[in-house]
């Protein structure tokens, strides 16, 4: 998880964790298709990139966001340390479906990109 002290609150800091996830689909999809152009299709090549991309942008989010969900807290001490070690608890959920959503645009751009330069040459 990185440190996301520099974000913003709602849904300011969902379009920043956002376009951190498509930052890091993109890249991704651009390493998978240049490492494996012959051997995975299209669909296992963007699969992994949006799984990867996922794990490294939004999985802080995505563990937070289970655990707030499932976990049983037994004290309010117990939930009281553990939000104040989240950014943003309330939007939480905002910074999940953005990191979601930026990762598949991410990778969705990436692939057309190089598409259209793969068709050029």
């Amino acid at each position: 998880m990185y440190d996301q002290s520099w974000m913003g609150y709602g849904w300011l800091g969902g379009l920043q964790a956002g376009a951190i996830a498509a930052l890091a689909g993109g890249v991704l999809l651009l390493l998978l298709r240049w490492r494996t152009r012959q051997s995975w299709s299209h669909g296992a090549q963007m699969a992994w990139a949006y799984m990867l991309a996922i794990v490294l942008a939004g999985g802080g989010d995505l563990g937070n966001l289970f655990y707030f969900n499932y976990a049983r807290l037994q004290s309010l001490q117990l939930l009281r340390m553990k939000l104040a070690q989240v950014h943003d608890p309330d939007g939480l959920g905002t910074r999940v479906l953005c990191e979601l959503v930026g990762a598949a645009l991410g990778i969705g751009v990436a692939w057309a990109i190089s598409e259209r330069v793969g068709r050029r040459r």
